[in-house]
């Protein structure tokens, strides 16, 4: 009997509903993870019960509100079609399944369904570009998680962080090509990343201990402190894009977004460059989110509406936003890509 190999998907989660209590819901769970808020347990609980979640969910609800569609959330729907479109390509020798870090669809609802199935093979794909231990780590520990807890444990290869294949990152420039046009008529293009806390970056630091945000050349190249480097990967992500674009160092910026809190995120921030780049000249502006596969509250509310608000109350003219990668079908190729390539390299390593 011919075994079908098991397709994990994994992505963040959103809201089952625009409504507080789902969104509170929601939000208790993501920003309990330790690896989200990496602090005391006691300090996290008292932030997020005493801080957070008394006041944050109806201003995240209102959010929500402005970009979900009739469908419902639009990063479940595009995760949903990739999911579908995926399969349909990888066909009948693979079971392809969706499961999101926080809510629904479960990770553990995906993989009891791999189980009931008989699957006892799975490759893991976490829908994260760049390594970080809050998107990635938390993924993957949790899966760890649930297939330890199986009597018969399954097989697991897990897709490393492909902020450097070559699909990805073909795929990434072009679908700016189709949405952006020509880019000579942008004064400059923005690739916005998701932040993280600059405690983040230092606890990634290997080896060289003292590398990290300590210049601002630290990103311009990998060497062993900084391999897992969030930051760093983002910064190569843009290289690769610009030289596909081809975009000359002076043609585009790199930042980060959705920051929280008091303490330090990586900088530069997304929202300051955006109030400061009319005065330098720079009045369309074209914008590349290369941290999200799938349109989000963070693309969609956070870029296109309010990063349109401020750059344009700034005397900016035009902003104009590249959609994720979505359910895009060069982006259905790269997956399928990734995974039949994790399924030869794990086979090949049981057989040496």
């Amino acid at each position: 009997m011919t075994q079908k190999t098991g397709v994990f998907l994994i992505n963040l989660g959103t809201p089952d509903d625009t409504s507080v209590p789902k969104v509170r819901r929601y939000l208790r769970q993501f920003l309990s993870d330790p690896r989200v808020i990496d602090i005391n347990p006691i300090a996290r609980w008292m932030l997020l019960n005493l801080a957070i979640l008394p006041f944050r969910p109806k201003q995240s609800a209102e959010a929500y509100r402005e970009i979900w569609t009739d469908e419902g959330s639009p990063l479940l729907i595009f995760s949903q079609n990739l999911t579908k479109a995926v399969a349909d390509l990888l066909g009948d020798d693979y079971m392809v399944r969706l499961g999101m870090r926080y809510q629904n669809p479960s990770m553990e609802a995906a993989m009891a369904e791999f189980r009931a199935a008989g699957v006892e093979r799975i490759i893991a794909l976490p829908l994260y570009p760049q390594y970080a231990s809050s998107s990635t780590g938390s993924c993957l520990e949790e899966l760890y998680r649930i297939a330890g807890a199986d009597w018969n444990t399954p097989s697991l290869a897990v897709v490393p962080p492909f902020y450097d294949h070559p699909a990805f990152l073909d795929c990434q420039a072009e679908i700016a090509r189709e949405s952006l046009g020509d880019l000579d008529q942008y004064d400059a293009i923005l690739m916005s990343y998701h932040g993280i806390p600059e405690r983040h970056i230092t606890k990634s630091e290997v080896g060289n201990a003292g590398h990290c945000l300590k210049s601002d050349s630290c990103c311009d190249r990998f060497v062993t402190a900084n391999r897992y480097c969030y930051r760093a990967q983002c910064f190569h992500v843009s290289r690769e894009i610009a030289k596909r674009l081809n975009l000359s160092e002076d043609r585009y910026y790199v930042t980060f977004q959705s920051r929280l809190g008091r303490t330090p995120w990586i900088r530069p921030y997304t929202d300051i460059v955006l109030e400061e780049l009319p005065a330098k000249g720079v009045k369309k502006l074209g914008v590349l989110i290369p941290s999200f596969t799938a349109d989000c509250l963070e693309t969609l509310e956070e870029i296109e509406m309010r990063g349109l608000e401020s750059f344009v109350e700034a005397g900016g003219e035009s902003l104009k936003m590249v959609p994720s990668l979505n359910d895009h079908p060069k982006w259905v190729e790269a997956v399928c890509t990734m995974v039949r390539e994790q399924g030869v390299a794990a086979t090949t390593a049981m057989t040496v």
